[in-house]
Parts: C-alpha cells; sequence; structure tokens
C-alpha cells in the first residue's frame, strides 16, 4: 500500500512554463488529494499571488475608466453618447464583480479612486482635448454615486 501511494500521481506532469492551463488543473487535483509534496509550489504560490493582482487590476482599471468616461460626459457635450453612456456602466459591472470578489479592495476603493483618478483626468485630457485647469484636482464623485448603475453627472456641472 505504501507503494502505490509513493507513486507519483502524474506520470509525466504539465509543465508550468509549456501549459500553465492543464498545469493549474493538475496542482488543484494534486491538493485536492492531499499530495503536497507533489506540489510545484513556487509556481503555485506565484499564481495565487497573481490571482489577487488581476482582481485589484480588475478594479483599478473599471474606476479609471468609469471615472474618465464620467469627467468627459460631463466637461464636453459632444461626449454625451450611448457610446460612452455604455462604457460608464461597463466600468460599474467590473468593478461589481471585482469587488464581490474582494472586500479588502471593496473596503479600499476610496484609496483606489484616490490613486487612480490623476490617470483618469490625463484620459480626459487626451479625449477631450481640454487643458488641466478645465479638470477638477480631486475627485468629485463619491463611492455611491461612482458605484450606482443608474447615477450620471449633471451635464453643465464644468460648462462656462
Amino acid at each position: 500500500m505504501s507503494l502505490a501511494k509513493d507513486k507519483p500521481y502524474y506520470s509525466e506532469p504539465s509543465d508550468y512554463e509549456d501549459d500553465v492551463y492543464l498545469w493549474a488543473f493538475e496542482q488543484a487535483e494534486l491538493l485536492r488529494s492531499g499530495r503536497f509534496s507533489e506540489l510545484d509550489l513556487p509556481n503555485v504560490i506565484e499564481e495565487l499571488e497573481d490571482v489577487g493582482r488581476e482582481v485589484r487590476d480588475l478594479i483599478e482599471d473599471g474606476y479609471r475608466n468609469l471615472l474618465a468616461a464620467l469627467l468627459e460626459w460631463e466637461v464636453d457635450p459632444a461626449s454625451r453618447t450611448r457610446e460612452n453612456a455604455k462604457v460608464i456602466l461597463d466600468a460599474r459591472f467590473k468593478i461589481e464583480e471585482g469587488e464581490k470578489e474582494s472586500r479588502s479592495l471593496r473596503d479600499g476603493a476610496d484609496r483606489t479612486v484616490e490613486s487612480v483618478f490623476p490617470d483618469a483626468v490625463r484620459l480626459t485630457m487626451i479625449v477631450t482635448g481640454l487643458p488641466r485647469e478645465r479638470l477638477p484636482v480631486e475627485c468629485p464623485y463619491d463611492l455611491a454615486f461612482l458605484r450606482d448603475v443608474n447615477a450620471m453627472p449633471k451635464s453643465d456641472a464644468h460648462d462656462d
């Protein structure tokens, strides 16, 4: 019986570098089976960290794109299109999806918004051609507004 236990679960395990998809499923099966000594532990650790970064990046990208689209909507009347409204809604859906997967990132969303706001302003400047002075210095939206799928900015908030 000990011989069967000592026999490797996979005679030819997948290589992380060649087929990460199959490798991941094999690693999961090894975990389920309690065959910890056969795990490719350094790469399992790396992949787990990558999963966390991917969720964080999804949320950051969502907030960055949402803020840029909202600012664009607010300062550029020509941008008040169905396409821009779709960008706003899609970004909110991505944020909601990511925040469902991570309470810690949801709870830290204020910091995320603060960190991506300057990039959102730069994106808005590129799309609208407006100078920096025409855009807010700090984020004018609170989290409740950013997360509300029905909320849209006032159309004339920054118009002269």
